[in-house]
């Protein structure tokens, strides 16, 4: 066996033993190589299951929390996803891997045009990448099927729940201080919202306003 075929094995094992079972989404992330997300001294680490730093003070995910993630999303073929968080576009090219449309937004203009570069190498074409504050949404496109929020809010919110269709999924990491944060799962129903406690997490916080980059 290669190196290389050994660590995406271990790779998968490693996210499969922390509850990432759904088929599907283990394939997306067998098909989408973390490696090209992450740059500079840390990219050697790029298949350990832990957060790393990228650029604008930002983070990439855990991999096991990106497939928990996903996997809470329930996401089918014809699904339209809006991603709140771009970050380094690992997450939205796993989501690109599940789902027919995905849109994601960054506050920070340097890692919107990061990813697209990675999404047009990789020859991803159903992720539309734009910079905006995500606490708004993308109303234009709106409604989605599920929005996935990759930073922590104070609350559920309330603008990204309204662009969400009645039987939609929104997974959003709540909390107010960053010691404590849990990720939510909201259920869109005719009578309401139902949630549901996936963990507790830790994310950078969900910010308004556009990022200077750095």
């Amino acid at each position: 066996m290669t190196e290389d075929a050994e660590r995406k094995m271990q790779f998968l094992y490693a996210l499969r033993s922390r509850g990432v079972t759904d088929k599907r989404v283990l394939q997306a992330m067998e098909t989408i190589d973390r490696g090209p997300f992450i740059r500079g001294i840390f990219s050697d680490r790029a298949y350990e299951d832990m957060p790393l730093p990228i650029a604008c003070g930002q983070t990439i995910s855990q991999p096991s929390i990106v497939g928990l993630m996903t996997q809470a999303l329930k996401i089918s073929p014809r699904d339209k996803v809006l991603e709140v968080g771009t970050g380094s576009g690992y997450q939205a090219a796993v989501l690109s891997r599940l789902a027919r449309r995905v849109y994601t937004v960054d506050r920070y203009s340097r890692l919107v045009r990061e990813a697209r570069a990675l999404f047009d190498e990789i020859g991803l074409t159903n992720i539309t990448a734009i910079t905006a504050d995500g606490s708004f949404g993308l109303p234009d496109q709106a409604p989605f099927d599920r929005i996935i929020v990759t930073a922590a809010a104070e609350d559920p919110p309330g603008t990204l729940l309204g662009q969400l269709k009645t039987g939609g999924i929104m997974v959003v990491p709540v909390g107010q201080s960053d010691a404590v944060q849990h990720l939510i799962v909201a259920r869109k129903t005719e009578d309401g919202v139902e949630y549901d406690e996936l963990r507790q997490v830790r994310f950078v916080p969900l910010l308004e306003g556009l990022g200077k980059d750095t």
